[in-house]
């Protein structure tokens, strides 16, 4: 079977890309190429060697094939997907489970034999007349045992092209793992083209992750959520496989922060969508290493973590030159970087949601042709970008990042583990879980956030997301609980864990922080990590004292912190706490297959506490209560 692919290969192919092949000695990685290559039925081939050439072929072929367009700064180009084709399809979004396997009825699957034969229907002969591009990538550092290699196969260059400003170049990584290479497989085809180069065949959309094979198969779309398979659709593949090995993947960003005396102190973070996940990577004054993936192992007694990308593909609603102080100015510097579904102007510069400035009166977004005032065939006026407006960039572009950090093959010391959602009215900014045990079920699988106005037309509706990681899992719910608590066992230093709410707002429904506190926050939990200030014990945690936020605030952001203030936001709310503890209780009660039993004892250890603490010191504890 081996000669056989070889022999197809070189067919299809021609000699220079079949030599590229050749060189990588992986019978396993010529016979998912042959196979799919047959199937899809490309008229020409391209595999790319990581060369300077082989990118810039990638890059001028999206220019010249209209899946992108030059802008007026250098180096930016502008990707427009279809207007039903804005973000995850997770109808047509599933994993491919064998009959007689389920999984908890929060993650989306779909019967193996069954979509397997759509899949293979919908792929034949999808990308004839077409150029299929073959690119080699390293989720994780190379040279690393957090390396996992991954080979695309495409016929969407502005895919190619994203996946090499994401990821690092694997070509390398292939050959040098040669047969021993344990790959993840991805195949996309964008399908026919309306005129405007965007996917037309939406009702035949599919994205479907086959956990046998590690195969992620994605058609008839161009949106970058279900076409870079080695954003979230290769995490579904890497949960699975580190829940077998004992390591963890993770939607975590990971960033250092700066403590006294020079001291780098790496922190992991958790956020739902349009919770701050970026601008907390982003902080001023620190140093970005990821914004969305991580993978997590235990070396040597102490937990080390890696970002999966090398690159960022972020939402640019909102972004402006106050609070995206390093995003504004990335964006606005020449070089290589791909924005999509925002307003393009006749004078080739873009415009987004919440950008500085005047919107204007007219240009071209993921509508078509745009004017302000253009509504839809429902009648409902279409915004100047769309809110899932996306830009692709490589990290180095950010002055602050921590690129030593980045590529480092070992990873970084987690110090801390912080998770934090959308709430109004319960979590205090800032709270310290009293063990791992406690911090992963009342911080991590506890985490709920509340939809906004922007995104569902309801605001305030608390939605469970435990990790935040709900939406990519393809293991049980309890499973994947129950490796993050195993995952502490053996260490010499435990990373501590924190909640964080940035959201917290008062009785007339303003918010009572400011966005730029979150930078006392993260100080404050620096400190602890090394044990350099106190804490308040309370039913739920330990918080600040005072007096140690009062300073940080006049030496980080040089301004006044009241007591008053500080009163407001860290009083204990046992109400809203039991509230929550009730809905998290019922929610595994109902909704999870097998639910871990310490789950009900820690959170029922929790709801003692409270109880005991309301009896004495009523429904709202203010901190010097507790002193």
């Amino acid at each position: 079977m081996a000669d056989n692919d070889l022999k197809y290969l070189e067919e299809k192919i021609g000699k220079e890309g079949f030599e590229r092949l050749k060189r990588i000695n992986n019978p396993a990685l010529h016979s998912f190429l042959a196979k799919y290559l047959k199937l899809c039925n490309p008229d020409r081939v391209f595999v790319c060697a990581d060369t300077p050439e082989d990118f810039e072929y990638i890059r001028q072929t999206a220019l010249k094939n209209g899946e992108e367009r030059r802008l007026a700064t250098p180096g930016h180009t502008i990707h427009f997907d279809n207007y039903g084709d804005q973000g995850r399809d997770k109808k047509n979004t599933g994993i491919l489970l064998p009959k007689g396997k389920k999984l908890d009825e929060a993650i989306e699957t779909k019967d193996r034999d069954t979509a397997l034969q759509d899949i293979h229907e919908v792929l034949k002969d999808i990308m004839k007349g077409k150029e299929a591009f073959v690119c080699f990538f390293c989720l994780g550092p190379t040279n690393s045992i957090f390396s996992i290699p991954a080979v695309q196969l495409t016929d969407s260059s502005y895919v190619a092209h994203s996946e090499s400003i994401l990821y690092r170049p694997g070509y390398e990584e292939f050959v040098k793992q040669g047969p021993n290479a344990r790959f993840f497989k991805f195949v996309h085809s964008q399908g026919e083209l309306d005129e405007r180069k965007t996917s037309k065949n939406l009702d035949k959309r599919r994205i479907y992750i086959d956990l046998e094979e590690d195969i992620v198969y994605s058609a008839n779309t161009q949106y970058g959520g279900n076409t870079i398979g080695l954003k979230k659709l290769a995490m579904r593949l890497a949960i699975n496989r580190g829940s077998k090995e004992g390591w963890l993947t993770e939607h975590m960003l990971i960033m250092r922060i700066n403590g006294p005396n020079n001291r780098k102190t790496y922190f992991l973070g958790a956020f739902p969508s349009l919770c701050g996940k970026t601008s907390t990577a982003l902080l001023e004054g620190e140093n970005i290493v990821g914004d969305d993936i991580a993978y997590l192992r235990k070396i040597d007694g102490v937990v080390r973590a890696v970002n999966v990308e090398k690159g960022m593909f972020g939402i640019i609603q909102g972004v402006n030159s106050k609070d995206d102080k390093y995003q504004w100015e990335a964006l606005h510097t020449p070089g290589e970087i791909i924005f999509s579904n925002v307003l393009v102007t006749p004078e080739g510069y873009v415009h987004w949601i919440g950008k500085d400035g005047e919107i204007p009166e007219r240009g071209e977004n993921h509508s078509g042709e745009w004017y302000k005032g253009k509504k839809d065939a429902n009648g409902k006026e279409i915004p100047v970008s769309h809110p899932n407006a996306r830009f692709t960039i490589d990290l180095r572009m950010f002055r602050n990042l921590d690129i030593e950090a980045l590529h480092d093959p070992n990873g970084v010391e987690v110090g801390a583990i912080v998770y934090g959602g959308r709430d109004s009215d319960t979590w205090v900014p800032v709270e310290e879980a009293f063990d791992w045990v406690h911090g992963i079920i009342t911080k991590g699988a506890s985490l709920e956030s509340e939809t906004t106005a922007a995104t569902l037309g309801k605001e305030g509706v608390r939605e469970f997301n435990l990790m935040s990681n709900l939406d990519f899992l393809s293991i049980p719910i309890s499973k994947y609980i129950e490796a993050n608590l195993k995952f502490a066992e053996g260490l010499k230093r435990v990373p501590k864990i924190f909640g964080v709410n940035y959201f917290l707002k008062d009785k007339n429904g303003q918010f009572m922080n400011e966005k730029t506190d979150k930078r006392v926050w993260y100080k404050w939990m620096e400190l602890r990590v090394h044990n350099d200030v106190g804490a308040i014990k309370t039913p739920t945690g330990l918080i600040p004292e005072y007096e140690d936020l009062k300073r940080l605030f006049r030496q980080v952001l040089e301004k006044d912190y009241s007591f008053e203030d500080y009163t407001k936001q860290f009083t204990i709310r046992v109400p809203e706490h039991l509230a929550k503890i009730d809905r998290i209780v019922n929610i595994y009660k109902t909704k999870v297959i097998d639910p871990l039993p310490i789950i009900f004892e820690v959170l029922e250890e929790q709801r003692k506490r409270l109880l005991e603490y309301q009896k004495k010191y009523g429904d709202y504890i203010k901190p010097e209560q507790l002193r």
